[in-house]
């Protein structure tokens, strides 16, 4: 977690560190736990995955099976 303190501004960890304490956690679990918080928020608001494409000869085989 130290490479994403250096990052922050000493106003930005002042900050985290009042939100921390005021959750009774200490900085590297309100960080750790923020930022878990952020990745599943991003996965959920994630669109989903596109379906994939059916190979060639399920293609064929569906067509062969289509009235004319």
């Amino acid at each position: 977690m130290r490479l994403m303190t250096r990052k922050m501004t000493d106003a930005q960890l002042d900050y985290e560190r009042k939100r921390a304490a005021k959750a009774n956690m200490s900085l590297d679990e309100w960080l750790k736990s923020k930022a878990a918080r952020e990745a599943k928020a991003a996965q959920k608001n994630a669109p989903p995955p596109k379906p994939k494409k059916k190979g060639l000869f399920s293609r064929l085989i569906d067509r062969a099976n289509k009235p004319l």
